[in-house]
């Protein structure tokens, strides 16, 4: 709600991006990164960004106001904590998701190169003299010599992966 409010109202103003992070002193990606709902700003840029945009900070945070007062700094924080757990716990759930999709990987790696050791190319000793045999054998064969030439990187990619989506104790 944050992100969607600072960059309609930002709109309202005719301000681009790149204007309104020179009037905040900050660089164009900042903005952005908040308008994406990537980052929130802290408490103090909250209230320049509801200066240069000419705006109350509860109308910026999605309250609508009915009268005239001051902002309680203390409000503001909590609502500020509230979006950054809200922030943290979707990086968290797209970090678990990424790391599972590494190790599928490697799960489908590990059992490609188990079959393939097992099977033991069949295909070879088939008569290619027939054409719809000659053909089947050479497609398993590409697809055989690919996947054990590229899993190996594929597979130590996922680890690094599953390596860095690890979630670190601070």
């Amino acid at each position: 709600m944050l992100n969607e409010n600072i960059k309609n109202l930002r709109k309202q103003k005719g301000l681009s991006q790149e204007e309104f992070a020179i009037k905040l002193n900050v660089v164009r990606q900042t903005v952005s990164k908040w308008e994406r709902g990537l980052s929130v700003p802290d408490s103090d840029m909250l209230l320049s960004i509801s200066e240069v945009l000419q705006t109350p900070v509860s109308v910026l945070l999605g309250e609508t106001v009915q009268e005239k007062e001051a902002e309680d700094l203390k409000a503001i924080a909590e609502k500020l904590e509230v979006i950054n757990l809200q922030l943290a716990r979707k990086n968290d759930a797209g970090r678990k998701r990424l790391r599972w999709f590494f190790i599928l990987v490697c799960i489908f790696i590990v059992v490609g190169f188990i079959i393939a050791a097992a099977a033991g190319s069949p295909y070879q000793d088939w008569d290619y003299n027939d054409p719809e045999l000659a053909a089947a054998g050479t497609i398993l064969h590409g697809m055989e010599f690919v996947f054990v030439r590229v899993a190996p990187f594929v597979l130590i990619g996922s680890i690094v992966g599953i390596v860095l989506t690890c979630k670190r104790k601070r």
